[in-house]
Formats: C-alpha cells, structure tokens, sequence
C-alpha cells in the first residue's frame, strides 16, 4: 500500500510536460507577438504573425539554454542572446529589440498572473526569460 502511494506520487505523464510546453510556448509567443506590434510596428497596418512570434519565441528560448549556462556571466550572455534573436526576427535596431524584449516580459507577466487567477499556476513563459 505505502509503496503504490510512492509510485503514484513518482508517475510522469509524458502528455502533461507536452501541454504545458505547449501552454508555455504559446504564452511565450503571445507576449511577444503583443509586443511586436506596440514597439515595432506601430501604426503600421498588417505586421508580422502570431506563428512567427511564437517561432521567434521558441528561438529565443534555445538562444537562452544555449547561452546562459556559463558561469559569472551567463545570464547576461542569455539575455543579449535573446534580445538578439528578436533583433534578428523583427526589423529595427538593438535599441527596438532591448524595448520589444521588455514589454514582452511584462506581457508575459501579466499573462501569467491572470492564468494563476484561474488556477494554472505552474506554467511559465517559454522564449521570455524571468518568466
């Protein structure tokens, strides 16, 4: 009996960690989608896509595991990283890239807050880091 409780503890759903990768990269894309389209194309019509930032987002993500494992400087090593791929995918300078970086990290927190409200609470952003 004590063991069954142990193992039921000790299951992994491989389903779960799919949807919540799903969730979190989808978050990720939404944060940065929303803030593409406030800082980088601003009072332009059309823009780029919800697929693409989601595809921005999940580069960004891989930019960030790549880079920010060094010792003493990995976190700002990641987070140039980051800021360089949205360079990369979005037109405009670093400057554009370090802003549309920032509201996607603050998109990304609010989206998080308001998916805690409705009990989902250990998602996280997947492609924004500190999230």
């Amino acid at each position: 009996m004590y063991l069954d409780t142990l193992l039921q503890f000790g299951r992994f759903d491989p389903l779960d960690g799919v949807v919540v990768f799903a969730v979190g990269l989808l978050v990720g894309g939404g944060a940065i989608h929303v803030a593409a389209r406030h800082v980088v194309f601003r009072g332009e019509p059309g823009g780029l896509t919800f697929e693409h930032a989601v595809l921005t987002a999940l580069l960004g993500a891989v930019a960030w595991a790549l880079l920010s494992w060094i010792p003493l400087f990995g976190a700002l090593f990641g987070l140039v990283g980051w800021i360089g791929v949205i360079k990369w995918r979005y037109p405009g300078g670093w400057a554009k890239a370090a802003v549309t970086g920032a509201a996607a990290w603050a998109a990304a927190v609010v989206a998080l807050a308001a998916l805690e409200l409705i009990g989902l609470g250990s998602v996280s952003a997947l492609g924004v880091p500190g999230t």
